[in-house]
């Protein structure tokens, strides 16, 4: 069930993430606040388990407390703690985890189906995990035996209110909200031929008070030559790779926009660094500071179609067709915008959930089976722990598990402070 809030700025949020939820609270509290980085962090890293998270630190919290009461210094139960952890993930690695085939899509299908199982995007969980599975596979890279995932910065989340949530979609390449800036510049090419830069397009101006002396009538005119030599110069360096398309962070004049459509060059201005960071990645172009020093081998040719298109009353860029694209695009379509911002969130969820299947093919069974087995581990090894450590474990030994009732079958599960019972 979604729960609406209302954000600081008066806006609805419409949502049941435990992270988003606490995202929206103000808490002055120094431990309060401390509880909701722990939901931060378990959100960016796992993906899922941000309600459980807190639960279980609460409990944490609770069963520390006699100690502190008792006059036991904190870090001595940090130290119980810790050493608690690390035998538990120890255990879990070697003795109970089930190692999965990468290759099998429909094992990673069904963990991931757990994770949006009993989110809003349940109903189409066979399509949210496919589209987490395939964008995390797209942007897999390995380079000499490691692996490489940067959703962040390589996976982006386009949101276009209308249409169904069955239409949305991955692409395998990089879309933006952009147009060309001439209307007389293709909007189709096939196999384009894809320049990057970081300058602007335009005849450097003063980055402070600027004061010209001009003495004749002819002066003035040839300081806008001078203006006209430079982007035509700037416009030579980059016609001299012959590309097809070219995308700047910075402006582009009227001028150099002359120049580039007299040679048939597409131009797009004003991109973001994150978009131009993933069409580079996407077409194995390079990102160029300066058109002096334009190379052919900088020039991206790994696009099959740059296309225009036309989305409701925006324009939006497409790169596509690339060949071994390291970046790609999730394109979300929902009734409104509150849909496609939950839509947004439970996908981030699943895509995190996918990743670490992929970096770490390897499964706990879901049951009281391996709570069992560590509570067996837990009885041999801990009498051995230095006694300085012993109190809180036979603490921990006698106190009753804690039952969280977040399974959709209404089937309680234990959190891991039952591993001390």
């Amino acid at each position: 069930m979604l729960k609406m809030l209302m954000d600081p700025m008066g806006g609805i949020v419409m949502t049941n993430d435990g992270n988003a939820i606490l995202r929206e609270i103000t808490v002055q509290h120094p431990a309060g606040k401390s509880m909701i980085e722990i939901a931060r962090t378990q959100d960016e890293e796992v993906g899922d388990g941000t309600t459980s998270v807190i639960v279980l630190a609460g409990e944490m919290l609770a069963n520390a407390e006699p100690f502190l009461e008792q006059g036991l210094h904190p870090t001595v139960i940090i130290k119980a703690y810790k050493q608690a952890l690390e035998d538990m993930i120890t255990v879990l690695k070697e003795d109970l985890s089930l190692v999965l085939d990468c290759n099998d899509k429909s094992k990673l299908t069904e963990v991931v189906k757990s994770c949006v199982g009993t989110k809003f995007i349940g109903r189409w969980s066979d399509l949210a995990c496919e589209i987490a599975l395939d964008a995390v596979r797209t942007i897999m890279l390995n380079q000499n035996g490691h692996q490489e995932i940067d959703i962040k910065r390589y996976i982006k989340v386009e949101k276009l209110p209308g249409g169904a949530i069955e239409d949305s979609s991955v692409l395998r390449g990089v879309m933006l909200n952009k147009d060309v800036t001439h209307p007389k510049m293709k909007r189709y090419i096939q196999n384009p031929r894809i320049v990057l830069l970081d300058c602007p397009l335009e005849y450097k101006k003063g980055e402070s008070q600027t004061n010209v002396e001009i003495l004749k009538e002819t002066d003035f005119t040839r300081m806008l030559e001078l203006e006209e030599e430079t982007i035509k110069k700037i416009c030579n360096d980059i016609i001299a790779v012959k590309p097809d398309v070219v995308f700047t962070e910075k402006g582009i004049s009227d001028l150099a926009q002359h120049y580039l459509l007299k040679s048939g060059i597409s131009a797009i201005r004003r991109v973001r660094k994150s978009d131009c960071n993933r069409i580079a990645r996407a077409c194995h172009a390079t990102i160029v500071n300066r058109t002096e020093e334009l190379r052919d081998d900088h020039v991206g040719t790994g696009a099959g179609l740059f296309e225009i298109k036309k989305i409701g009353d925006d324009y939006f860029c497409y790169i596509t067709d690339c060949m071994d694209p390291k970046a790609c695009t999730i394109i979300l379509r929902g009734a409104s915008k509150d849909i496609l911002n939950e839509s947004e969130r439970n996908i981030h969820d699943a895509l995190h959930v996918a990743k670490n299947l992929l970096l770490e093919p390897k499964l706990v069974p879901g049951d009281s089976r391996f709570r069992i087995k560590l509570r067996i581990v837990f009885i041999l090894h801990w009498p051995v722990v230095f006694f300085i450590l012993h109190r809180p474990v036979v603490y921990f030994k006698q106190h009753q598990p804690v039952i969280l009732w977040t399974d959709s079958t209404s089937t309680p599960t234990f959190l891991c402070i039952s591993l001390f019972v």
